[in-house]
């Protein structure tokens, strides 16, 4: 017998243990002879993470496919492994040095500093994973892979290099997204752009030998408003501090407000007087004419507009900054950079890379300075000097030119510091190229994206995509297979053995100043003594880009490749589709092909799923104090609770707004199916092998069987389209409303009777709607399901137990039982819109029944009596007066309030009751009517807004219906 109440918390573990015991999830498990494949690989973790609402979610949908899947006897592959996140996890153990006061990385080398992180991720790393057991994840954990094992390196090593031998990875200088602290290069899928408040400084740049112009402003009837001669020009900046790299002054071709002076070269207001750098002013279609004074300053070394201005006018980029972003301190003084700048300005020629790189133009006073202190000091200087554009303060007196406004700011989304735009030589990857095959995919239907309206975003990113930088300056990742000779030549090879071979023959056979210092080299021949390795490693979605077939063996053709790739749907949140998707697309489908050569793709489907919220439509962070824990949901609710929950509201496009009132309704779910199970069996209900469903005779069970066939074709129909909360939608209304509240209520006459055949029926047929239910709602609620399995003496597993194929229909039995039910249903509702006293027996009238109705009225007559308290039945051909009515089928059901409720007291309830859901009307409408409510409000927050106001109308309406009937009854 059960125990009385489901204990999550001793149960859990329990059947974590069985499924662990009997390698309930190996790959192939419960696969029937010669089935297709299944599989899906993992969104691998964090090694440094732990389990929050988006993991559950994304691992929840995961799970339900998979366990579907498995019971449908597929050959089914869930691939777990982890991500080792590159800067992550060095910030993390970098921390931990600092906290136990231990040497710091410098300090302990890199070599040792690696041997640290291993030392970490073997103790605590990847707890996440034992945190997606309790979540009940069947996934191989026998194959569990890290993006830093043996394997998984072996096939970054093999991607790099093939792609760097057919000209899709190379190493050049280009203008990178920098964190400071970190001191590495990051993607811009890694910055976050905020708001914050700052400033807006105009200076003056004084034209060339003391030039001038007339400067010209009209309205837009071309009226003159302003007409004054000029020896400058006026530049707005947020970022003084790169002045001194300034390269140009752009203006719009169609300015004529500057036409007069372009091609002309004006100085930039900073440094030595004697060695103010003149730069040209230039005309490009990038400055707007109506913003500012129209004229902007180019730092091609640490602005990304600036850059692509520069690039196509052949204008000089000078790096500014060092690592951690102070002005630089190294090369000759100023004095001699500047000039060397001038010439090349002069020259309007573009230099070298090496030639500007070597040029450092920062004057000698604010080397070294933190970047924010050199603003501060070079602002103070201009000032000083007057060369700060005025305007008149409240008294008259003029005042430099500073806007206080909000800017957007990169910032770093692990450090938190303020990315700096930097001019660094890094690899990247022919991102462009690797796209092509990758958009016509999905464009032709290949592979699908779900829901389709992501599509737009990932074809917006892909047809605009920059090359992508592959190179990280870290010390933890994947190391870039690439040795530098002595004159800087690349040697790009698996091993350091491979690349000296390339190397030898690379100086051997050329005649050049280096061939003999090689030959001597080579006679006292030392490891490194010829090659110098690359000290950056790959960005960490490098080696993640290969996850869907570098898990499974590549660059071996290993038995689960064959099996396993292509896989079959990729689950995750939308916003990894640049990170990893994307990726993903473009790696597979340049090194996976079919027998014929034909690129393959990693995945048919992708399904993205929304975010998970907190109850308030609000998104969830620590900053708002509204993260919800998932363990901790575990640990109060059980995991099947919270993972039917968020089935349950993972609608295609939606965010799941999650409330905890919510899981503890769902747990009550739980309850249900537990509490009549328990009283299934106290009545005797077994599960009988030999029972089939065609044998049964009686109304309700032949009822009760087609709902369950009905239901399994919804939950199965709706699995398959992804649609994970119409199946548990279709499970939650079947198990909660016609299993327990029916078809257990409606049988207890019969387990209380004398027939025993009609019993002994009963119970076989319960008992096998109740294995099929556990089937159905296993990879929803897993847990409580085995269990229950178990405990009814199901044969094996129920996760290796077979899907229920729907069998059976008898729509005539349906048709009769669910009139039934509408007609309970329907008088109860009238009850209870109309506070009748549950005690109190009324007549039943039916108008307008046919044979069927009266026959059917007859034969139910006793549970009609019993769960409608029904005191007597009658047909008439007119509804009596005051009476509720409720229409079944062709007849309408008439119950009369006279005799059953205070007319006078229930009219005052509900008048009250309108006049009250009225006002809340009122003032949802108001606000729905307030256009700056609707443009300024949080979109979920006016989403929420408008379903409260469809649910007030449908609470008047049904008021509105309850007077109507009460005042008749008077």
């Amino acid at each position: 017998m059960l125990e009385k109440t489901y204990d999550a918390k001793s149960v859990e573990p329990k059947i974590a243990r069985r499924w662990e015991e009997q390698n309930a999830f190996r790959a192939g498990a419960n696969a029937k002879p010669g089935a297709e494949s299944f599989s899906i690989v993992i969104p691998p973790p964090n090694v440094t993470g732990s389990l929050h609402m988006g993991h559950a979610l994304n691992n929840t949908l995961q799970d339900i496919l998979t366990r579907f899947e498995r019971m449908r006897g597929k050959d089914t592959l869930w691939q777990p492994g982890m991500d080792h996140a590159g800067i992550a996890t060095q910030m993390v153990v970098e921390r931990q040095l600092m906290e136990k006061q231990l040497p710091g990385r410098r300090e302990l080398g890199r070599e040792a500093f690696i041997e640290k992180i291993w030392e970490w991720k073997d103790e605590s790393g990847g707890q996440i994973l034992n945190q997606l057991k309790r979540l009940g994840a069947s996934c191989d954990w026998s194959r569990e892979r890290f993006t830093m094992d043996e394997g998984l390196s072996e096939a970054v090593l093999e991607v790099f290099v093939s792609l760097y031998k057919h000209g899709l990875i190379y190493r050049g200088k280009r203008l990178v997204n920098w964190d400071p602290q970190f001191e590495t290069a990051i993607s811009d899928l890694e910055v976050e752009n905020k708001e914050v408040d700052g400033h807006m400084w105009h200076f003056k740049y004084p034209l060339a030998g003391g030039e001038t112009y007339t400067y010209v402003e009209k309205d837009e009837d071309g009226n003159v408003v302003l007409e004054e001669e000029r020896n400058y020009i006026s530049i707005a900046t947020t970022r003084p501090e790169t002045m001194l790299g300034d390269g140009a002054v752009a203006v719009h071709p169609s300015d004529e407000r500057y036409a007069a002076i372009v091609g002309k070269f004006c100085e930039i207001p900073v440094g030595p007087k004697q060695n103010r750098r003149l730069i040209p002013i230039i005309t490009d279609e990038y400055p707007d004419p109506d913003f500012g004074s129209g004229a902007v300053k180019i730092t091609g070394a640490h602005d990304f507009n600036d850059y692509q201005v520069a690039r196509r006018n052949h204008i000089p980029l000078y790096r500014l900054m060092n690592e951690q972003a102070e002005m630089r301190t190294d090369g000759e003084p100023y004095a001699r950079c500047a000039g060397q700048a001038m010439e090349i300005a002069k020259s309007g020629e573009l230099p070298g890379e090496a030639e500007v790189d070597d040029i450092n133009l920062v004057p000698d006073e604010y080397r070294g300075l933190d970047r924010y202190t050199a603003r501060k000091r070079i602002v103070d200087a201009i000032t000083a000097e007057g060369l700060a554009v005025t305007v008149k303060d409240d008294e008259g007196n003029d005042a430099p030119f500073v806007e206080n406004k909000k800017i957007m700011q990169p910032f770093g989304d692990r450090s938190g510091v303020v990315i700096e735009p930097m001019l660094t030589d890094q690899w990247f990857a022919d991102a462009k190229t690797l796209a092509e095959p990758a958009i016509a995919s999905v464009r032709e239907g290949r592979t699908k994206i779900v829901p389709q309206n992501w599509e737009k975003t990932y074809f917006g990113w892909l047809e605009n995509i920059e090359p992508w930088c592959i190179s990280r300056q870290l010390w933890w990742g994947h190391q870039i297979p690439a040795w530098y000779g002595p004159d800087g030549s690349v040697f790009v090879e698996k091993t350091e053995e491979e690349a000296l071979e390339a190397a030898i023959q690379h100086y051997i056979s050329h005649e050049g100043p280096w061939k003999a210092w090689v030959e001597e080299q080579l006679e006292n021949f030392e490891p490194g003594n010829i090659l110098t390795r690359d000290e950056d490693v790959l960005d960490t979605w490098f080696s993640s880009a290969l996850w869907p077939f570098s898990t499974m063996g590549w660059p071996e053709e290993t038995p689960e490749l064959a099996r396993y790739y292509p896989t079959s749907v990729l689950i995750t949140g939308f916003d990894l589709i640049f990170f990893w998707i994307a990726r993903m697309m473009m790696m597979g489908l340049h090194f996976m092909k079919d027998e014929d050569g034909n690129p393959v793709e990693p995945f048919h489907t992708v399904y993205m799923h929304a975010l998970v919220r907190d109850k308030n439509g609000q998104k969830m962070s620590k900053s708002k104090g509204n993260v919800i824990n998932p363990l901790d949901l575990i640990d109060e609710y059980g995991a099947d609770a919270l993972r039917f929950t968020l089935a349950i509201m993972a609608a295609q496009g939606r965010d799941v707004k999650l409330d905890e009132s919510r899981i503890a309704g769902y747990r009550n779910f739980g309850t249900k199916l537990w509490n009549a199970t328990r009283f299934a069996e106290m009545n005797g209900m077994k599960l009988d092998s030999a029972f089939r469903p065609d044998s049964a005779g009686q109304t309700i069970n032949r009822w009760i069987l087609t709902e369950l066939s009905k239901t399994a074709e919804e939950v199965t129909r709706a699995t398959e389209a992804y649609r994970f909360n119409e199946a548990a939608g279709a499970l939650y209304h079947f198990v909660w409303h016609e299993l327990c509240d029916w078809y257990l209520e409606l049988l207890k006459p019969v387990f209380m009777g004398e027939d025993e055949e009609a019993k002994a029926e009963a119970q076989a047929c319960v008992g096998y709607v109740l294995a099929e239910t556990y089937k159905l709602l296993h990879p929803f609620m897993p847990f409580m399901t085995e269990e229950l399995w178990a405990q009814i003496g199901g044969e094996g597993l129920l996760c290796h137990a077979d899907w229920h194929v729907p069998l059976y229909r008898d729509d005539e039995a349906a048709d009769e039982i669910n009139w039934l039910v509408d007609l309970v249903s329907g008088i109860r509702s009238a009850r209870s819109e109309m506070n009748v006293p549950p005690s109190a027996k009324a007549p039943l009238i039916f108008v307008g029944a046919n044979a069927t109705t009266r026959e059917r009225s007859a034969r139910h007559y006793p549970a009609i009596e019993r769960l409608a308290r029904v005191d007597s039945l009658d047909f008439e051909k007119i509804a009596p007066k005051g009476a509720a009515q409720v229409i079944v089928g062709e007849a309408t059901a008439c119950i009369p309030l006279g005799s059953l409720i205070d007319v006078s007291a229930e009219t005052a309830r509900l008048e009250k009751a309108i006049g009250k859901v009225d006002k809340d009307i009122d003032r949802s409408s108001k606000k729905l009517g307030n256009e700056k409510f609707i443009a300024n409000a949080d979109p979920e927050v006016v989403a929420t807004e408008r379903e409260r106001f469809a649910e007030l109308q449908k609470q008047r309406e049904q008021l509105a219906t309850a007077l109507t009937r009460v005042s008749e009854a008077g």
